[in-house]
């Protein structure tokens, strides 16, 4: 085979390691090298130079250590083998990874499981070429842009994955909130991989996460958006989950009996109070039909507190609970609604004549529902 007189690598496009073809070489061989590569030679897997931009002869008063490992005498043409590595320093900075299946986390603030993905890129410099070409190339020939990202995708995605799980689940960061966090996650991974990378004589640049996604067609994301729709509207009405679970078991009853409100199955029993003696059996057979059973009613004792008094039958009380207006009820209902739970001092209310919504605790007809009995333990019940 003849000896080879210009060693040189024109187009890398996309590939970063490169092996001249030939290794049969001699101390006349040009070895070209261009602003954007760095040449290693390599005699038996041992690296005795890398070679900078510029044209180089491969001559033993050039690169001394040529003498030592192949054996030649000083001056004149001598051939020898040697393998000679071109590296790409050109690497770009857009580099794409991936999740390549969702992490399975459960929302800290709701408990619900979902499935969440990453995507992102990142650049790469090859800071020490000789340790990359021993550490990544072995037998083969040459490593394009796809080969390296697969080569630390196990690294890469690893790492990804055990702190996006420790942000949502030990930093209590919800599903849907941590794309607020991108670039401090990103900054923080970007110092974790340094270790990783720069064992292959490789530093990471510009490690960017571009999206923390979940799918948004998935039943377990809906049910965490609709979760955190109805929690936000607690927050704004002022109620809380057991109150609304309340109100949708009194809706869910009045719709079985064609009633217009959760209200209206309170008040279908009471018949407006002028029977007393039959409350308690009204409110069992008629009212809470949802499963919420009324308070008891106890039997008589002369020891038993008086009731407070009632309000005029005519006055009356719209009520806004569960996003929805309902009434308007009379002071009885409203006492029922009170005994359960279902109607509590911060629940907005409205009548004729008051200039807007406020809480039931604040309007003077209806404080005395909410303040305890006067003077020793409430009858037996309430």
């Amino acid at each position: 085979m003849a000896l080879i007189d210009v060693v040189k690598w024109e187009n890398p496009g996309e590939m970063f390691v490169w092996k001249f073809p030939s290794s049969e070489l001699s101390t006349m061989t040009q070895v070209i090298v261009h602003e954007s590569q760095y040449a290693i030679l390599f005699k038996n897997g041992q690296r005795f130079d890398v070679l900078g931009p510029g044209r180089h002869t491969l001559s033993t008063q050039n690169i001394p250590l040529l003498s030592k490992l192949v054996n030649l005498p000083f001056g004149g043409k001598s051939p020898f083998a040697a393998e000679v590595w071109f590296v790409n320093r050109a690497i770009p900075l857009n580099l794409k990874f991936g999740t390549p299946t969702p992490l399975q986390l459960e929302d800290p603030v709701y408990q619900i499981v979902v499935p969440v993905r990453a995507f992102g890129q990142f650049g790469l410099q090859i800071e020490d070429p000789a340790l990359f070409v021993q550490k990544l190339i072995g037998a083969n020939a040459a490593m394009h842009e796809a080969g390296l990202v697969d080569h630390f995708k196990g690294i890469l995605v690893s790492r990804l994955k055990s702190r996006i799980a420790q942000v949502i689940v030990r930093e209590k960061v919800g599903v849907l909130e941590i794309e607020t966090m991108l670039d401090e996650l990103s900054r923080s991974l970007e110092l974790a991989f340094a270790p990783d990378y720069a064992e292959y004589g490789l530093g990471m640049r510009a490690f960017r996460i571009m999206s923390i996604t979940v799918p948004e067609d998935d039943s377990s994301v809906l049910e965490l958006k609709k979760a955190k729709a109805a929690a936000a509207r607690r927050r704004i009405e002022g109620t809380n989950y057991a109150q609304e679970r309340g109100f949708d078991a009194l809706q869910l009853s009045a719709g079985n009996e064609g009633a217009g409100g959760a209200f209206a199955s309170i008040g279908t029993g009471l018949g407006m109070g002028h029977s007393m003696g039959q409350m308690g059996q009204q409110l069992m057979g008629q009212q809470f039909q949802a499963g919420i059973a009324p308070p008891p009613v106890p039997p008589a004792s002369p020891f038993a507190a008086a009731p407070p008094p009632f309000a005029p039958p005519a006055l009356q009380f719209h009520i806004h609970m569960n996003g929805q207006q309902m009434g308007p009820y009379g002071l009885d209902v409203l006492r029922q609604g009170v005994q359960t739970g279902q109607f509590t001092a911060q629940s907005p209310v409205w009548r004729q004549g008051m200039p807007g919504w406020i809480p039931a605790g604040q309007v003077p007809d209806l404080a005395f529902l909410f303040a305890p009995p006067p003077g020793g333990p409430p009858p037996f019940g309430l």
